[in-house]
């Protein structure tokens, strides 16, 4: 049996070790196996989620409960949850130094970005705070920082490996470009269209392996950057309907964020992973064992 991975946290260890004892003595595609490795990628999931996941969590909680006229600001609350979170999981080592930094990163990428597009009247946050920098509260930045956090950590929990990725030489001009075009479209002609093609194209032969415990299977790269542009587009549209942001077409009232937003968040989902892979290079699937010469 595989053992866990040295990468994992403490904690982590522990759950993979615990989960590995229920495979002892099953056969590897069995009915238990099944089960059990089922189980645990939807734990592995969860625990891979948890710093978007406690954010969005505050988020509804703080429109369901928090009172309107509170001392402490919605959007300072907001800031004061996703610090502590922060502060928690790096006190408990639940997160690794890599992850920190990658946070980090994302959150000074993503903060540029806000302050761009609410001044160019994109989407706009609710009033209230001091904990801000123009019209945009301290807490968006962290809201990038989950997504990186999440990638960071499914790299280690699933000891993601890769065929075809392309090389760093490739990667970084694109990504480059689709942060650019974020901007840039708003005054020149919108490339985004070209962007998706080159995506595609860059990333069309590249598969992703992952093992939850022991089997390992795989995707297409350009597919995991669809389904997680999709789950961001759901936790916006539970964003928008708290009213912690709102777009220009919502005004009258909400309505589903338009689908067409999975463009951007696909996009965004290159520029991601081409980031994470900065300070977590990706790697090549393990050589297959020799069979034994007889």
């Amino acid at each position: 049996m595989t053992p866990p991975d040295r990468r994992l946290t403490s904690l982590e260890r522990r759950l993979d070790t615990w989960a590995r004892s229920r495979l002892l003595g099953t056969a590897p595609r069995g009915p238990r196996a099944f089960v059990v490795e089922l189980l645990v990628f939807g734990v592995k999931q969860a625990w891979a989620c948890v710093f978007g996941g406690v954010l969005l969590a505050a988020i509804v909680a703080a429109r369901l409960w928090y009172p309107d006229d509170a001392a402490l600001a919605r959007n300072d609350l907001l800031v004061l949850v996703a610090l502590a979170t922060q502060v928690v999981m790096v006190v408990l080592r639940l997160e690794t130094g890599r992850e920190l930094a990658t946070i980090v990163l994302f959150h000074v990428v993503g903060t540029a970005m806000e302050l761009f597009k609410t001044d160019v009247g994109s989407w706009e946050y609710a009033a209230g705070g001091v904990l801000h920098l123009g019209a945009v509260p301290l807490f968006t930045g962290f809201m990038y920082g989950a997504v990186g956090s999440y990638l960071a950590r499914v790299m280690r929990l699933f000891d993601l490996r890769f065929t075809h990725y392309p090389p760093i030489w490739a990667t970084l001009p694109l990504a480059a470009a689709i942060y650019v075009n974020f901007f840039s479209h708003h005054y020149v002609v919108d490339l985004r269209w070209w962007l998706v093609a080159a995506v595609l194209l860059l990333y069309g032969r590249s598969r992703m392996f992952f093992r939850v415990l022991r089997v390992r299977t795989w995707m297409p790269v350009t597919l995991a950057f669809v389904l997680v542009a999709l789950f961001i587009w759901v936790a916006e549209n539970v964003g928008t309907i708290t009213g912690t942001w709102t777009y220009p077409d919502q005004a009258d009232g909400w309505h589903l964020v338009s689908v067409t937003k999975l463009v951007s968040w696909f996009l965004l989902m290159n520029l991601s992973v081409v980031l994470v892979t900065l300070a977590h290079p990706p790697r090549e699937p393990e050589p297959a064992p020799r069979s034994a010469q007889g």
